[in-house]
C-alpha cells in the first residue's frame, strides 16, 4: 500500500506561484505512473499533469500547459508541480495520484490511478 501526502499549498494573488509536492510511503516500483489532479468546489475531479516513473515523459491538461510543470525525484520518492502565472481559476484541492499498473504516462482519467493523496488546497485571489 503506497501512501501519498501532498504539501505546498497555500493562497496567492494572481500571477504568483507556488510549489507542490507529493511525498510518497514506500519508494514506487518502476510501474508507477505520477499525476495530478484537482478539484474546484462544486465541481468534478480534473487532470492537471502526470509524469512517467522515469520523468521523461510529460502531459498536460490544455489549461495549465505553459504555465504548471510536473516533475520528480525518485532518490526522494518525491513528485513535484510548480505552479507559475497562477490564475483564479486554478483555485482547487490539488490532489497527487498513483497509477500501480503502468510506468509510463497514464491517461487522463481518474478511475486509472489506484492511490490518492488527501490533498492540499490552492486558493488563487485577485
Amino acid at each position: 500500500q503506497v501512501q501519498l501526502v501532498e504539501s505546498g499549498g497555500g493562497s496567492v494573488q494572481a500571477g504568483g506561484s507556488l510549489r507542490l509536492s507529493c511525498a510518497a510511503s514506500v519508494p514506487t516500483s518502476p510501474n508507477y505512473a505520477m499525476a495530478w489532479f484537482r478539484q474546484a468546489p462544486g465541481k468534478e475531479r480534473v487532470f492537471v499533469a502526470a509524469i512517467s516513473w522515469s520523468g521523461v515523459s510529460t502531459r498536460y491538461a490544455d489549461s495549465v500547459k505553459g504555465r504548471f510543470t510536473i516533475s520528480k525525484d525518485n532518490a526522494k520518492n518525491t513528485v513535484y508541480l510548480q505552479m507559475n502565472s497562477l490564475k483564479v481559476e486554478d483555485t482547487a484541492v490539488y490532489y497527487c495520484a498513483a497509477d500501480r499498473s503502468r510506468s509510463l504516462v497514464a491517461p487522463p482519467i481518474s478511475n486509472e490511478y489506484d492511490y490518492w493523496g488527501q490533498g492540499t488546497q490552492v486558493t488563487v485571489s485577485s
